[in-house]
């Protein structure tokens, strides 16, 4: 078989697979992975938190919200407490996650706006009013607490989503800055760097001035709000150390950072996706990277039995339409920009969505090659799925397991989309815009076992808590070198070393289902050793170069362990 016609035959024996091999069903308990955790090949699991799960039905409306949004343009109900249940589940470690994203957490604005879509409101967590707060709609602080604590306990990071560039829209409920905070305008034009830095990324989206390095006095808002609340004392006396501390003028970026390095020191966020990061100055990111570094020390000091380890602060960005084909240079026009030397350490690949059409071998080898050439010093957060994307790979779920084949073992880190993993369809009649990939989790499908085309959700779930876990379990999955063994049945080995540490591990798609097939592992595993399949969750013993599993399935995950 050509490999360009394996996705098709994947997605019928995939289907089939899950509902005659029973010995495949892995479920057992997590356990911490003996590899060591490398960014490079984590599997980030990003979820919109009013979209995922209502730990606490009492806190679904606050600010006066009312449910007269269009269509999946309001509260629906996920909270933080919501994340923590399913932490508490296990669902996240049995689909082998290694970090959470969630989007900001922040205070939203309080009214609503149409953008042309329908009245909206800030669900998205995209629309600050206060930098400082837990939105109520969410949680409160100890539910934040919780999160990040039960997470870490639980062996997941948790990634902070920030933004630098905008607050919230101006409504009757909520006023604009002041002038030298924002600019209301113009509107960008996205035809060169100044007409996608120095403006509103879209109307009555006001753009922070964050180029400025004038002083400015606190918003009057917030300096009314925070003394209703009884806490502007202690906000001012912080920013007044943080300013004395580190030598930085009061300018709007400078306040910015300080409140999204607090989330870091209060409660132990293990890194930042940062939002709209092409609308921004580029040495704005440099800056916020130290800050939050050091906020990341102050908290692991403070403490040291919640730390998972020694791994330093880590940031990626949001550079919309970065390809990984553009290597570290980013063009916005008149201006090359190198966002690893601004303090990211990776940035999310706007271009898989459209490269996962091409065979897994030409896929495969070209990210690694360009991971291990091109962007050595940095990676690549992959995905296929996201929430302001609409084009996503596979909008109906009409691929379910390829989609998870060719995002769970391309070189780089992944990014699981909430929904990706149970067929969550991202077209909903009714929708417009964006609102339309941004729908409920469909916990309901995975309880009934929904039908999804040719597929029943819950195997489709199967499949990615496989190809996940194995992912976890070898850094060489997304961090290694990449090398075709042989065409068919399409045979790759990854490889992984530093100065710590090894792995290596073979993989096989397209293998026969009804008859037990010899897979080429000569010059990674030795005659005699014992390998795992974690597809199959069966081991064997290789022979001559080979080995075979006593458990047929249409691929194979080999590692040692």
């Amino acid at each position: 078989m050509k490999l360009p016609a394996l996705a098709a035959s994947l997605m019928f024996a995939f289907a089939a697979l899950g509902q005659t091999s029973a010995q495949a069903q892995i479920k057992a308990p997590w356990s911490a992975p003996s590899q060591p955790f490398v960014w490079e090949n984590a599997t980030v699991y990003f979820l919109l938190t009013d979209r995922f799960n209502n730990g606490d039905p009492g806190n679904d409306l606050a600010y006066g919200r009312a449910k007269d949004a269009a269509k999946l343009r309001g509260y629906m109900g996920g909270d933080l407490a919501g994340i923590t249940a399913k932490i508490k589940e296990g669902y996240f470690n049995e689909l082998g996650v290694s970090a959470i994203w969630i989007t900001p957490p922040v205070e939203q604005i309080h009214g609503s706006t149409d953008e042309g879509t329908g009245r909206s409101y800030g669900f998205h967590g995209y629309w600050a009013r206060d930098f400082t707060a837990v939105d109520a709609n969410l949680g409160t602080e100890e539910d934040m607490r919780t999160l990040v604590d039960t997470a870490h306990a639980h062996g997941i990071r948790v990634l902070l989503d920030v933004v630098m560039n905008h607050t919230g829209p101006v409504t009757d409920k909520d006023p604009v800055w002041p002038a030298d905070w924002v600019r209301t305008g113009p509107t960008c034009n996205f035809k060169d760097a100044r007409g996608t830095i120095d403006c509103t990324l879209v109307k009555n989206l006001p753009d922070i001035r964050t180029d400025s390095n004038k002083a400015v006095a606190l918003p009057p808002m917030l300096v009314e709000k925070w003394k209703k609340e009884g806490r502007y004392e202690r906000e001012v006396k912080e920013l007044d150390d943080f300013f004395k501390r580190t030598g930085y003028p009061r300018a709007p970026r400078y306040y910015l950072m300080k409140w999204h390095a607090d989330w870091v020191r209060k409660y132990g966020f293990d890194g930042f996706r940062a939002d709209t990061v092409k609308h921004t100055e580029p040495g704005v990111w440099k800056d916020l990277k130290k800050v939050a570094s050091a906020a990341y020390e102050d908290w692991k000091r403070a403490n040291p039995s919640k730390k998972l380890d020694d791994t330093p602060f880590y940031m990626t960005a949001e550079v919309y339409g970065y390809a990984i084909q553009h290597g570290h240079a980013y063009d916005l026009g008149g201006m090359k920009v190198d966002y690893p030397k601004q303090g990211f350490d990776s940035l999310i690949n706007f271009a898989m969505k459209t490269d996962a059409v091409n065979s897994y071998e030409q896929l495969f080898s070209e990210y690694s090659k360009a991971l291990h050439g091109p962007m050595k010093d940095s990676s690549v957060l992959n995905y296929l799925s996201s929430h302001d994307d609409g084009a996503p790979y596979d909008p109906m779920r009409e691929r379910p397991y390829e989609t998870a084949t060719k995002l769970l073992l391309a070189p780089g880190a992944a990014q699981i989309y909430y929904g990706d993993e149970t067929a969550r369809l991202l077209k909903v009649e009714g929708a417009e815009g964006d609102a339309t990939l941004r729908s409920f989790m469909n916990w309901d499908e995975l309880a009934s076992n929904a039908q999804r085309g040719l597929n029943r959700v819950r195997d489709v779930r199967e499949h990615w808590l496989k190809l996940g876990r194995f992912r976890q379990a070898h850094p060489a999955v997304g961090a290694g070198v990449h090398q075709m063994i042989q065409h068919y049945p399409y045979t790759f080995k990854r490889t992984w070393e530093t100065k710590d540490a090894n792995d290596r591990v073979v993989v096989a798609l397209d293998l026969p289902a009804d008859k037990p097939t010899a897979v080429p592992v000569a010059g990674v595993f030795m005659d005699g050793q014992t390998v795992r399949d974690w597809y199959t969750g069966t081991t064997a013993v290789v022979k001559n170069g080979k080995v075979q599993f006593p458990v047929t399935a249409k691929l194979a995950l080999i590692g040692l362990n």
